[in-house]
């Protein structure tokens, strides 16, 4: 898997951008960005964050910790229940066990987001059915 610093340069190229327009958005510097990206420092913490929310990726992806950019959460489980930190923890461990399946594998990076994408919406259903069985629903309140 990619390190921060690769994972950082490539949001960077895959935006078009240079590393003084990347170091402007995120308030540091270009020979900031240049370290980040050759993993010679790290951004803070809350760099960190800016870049994940900013790019539409999670945490982990950044991180290097896994392949998917962002989790997949279905939009009809996310309308019936409330997504708990819990379930958040269970999916994310879910794809960790997933990603290692693929690590000496090199499959392509628009085939393995469809396939983490159905394995997660999978992971999803059976949290969904868990819950009808079980009597844990909490329904979301509609805020509309």
């Amino acid at each position: 898997m990619s390190t921060l610093g690769e994972r950082i340069k490539q949001l960077r190229l895959e935006h078009g951008m240079t590393q003084e327009e990347f170091g402007k958005i995120f308030g540091v510097t270009k020979y900031s960005v240049s370290l980040y990206e050759s993993n010679k420092t790290s951004p803070s913490d809350e760099i960190k964050k800016k870049i994940a929310e900013y790019f539409n990726v999670s945490m982990d992806w950044l991180m290097g910790l896994t392949d998917v950019r962002k989790p997949f959460i279905p939009e009809n489980y996310k309308e019936k229940y409330r997504i708990t930190k819990r379930d958040m923890l269970q999916y994310e461990n879910f794809i960790k066990h997933v990603n290692t399946f693929f690590m000496d594998d090199k499959v392509a990076e628009e085939d393995k987001e469809k396939l983490f994408r159905d394995i997660s919406e999978l992971f999803w259903k059976a949290k969904e059915i868990n819950k009808e069985k079980y009597g844990r629903k909490k329904k979301r309140e509609k805020t509309d």
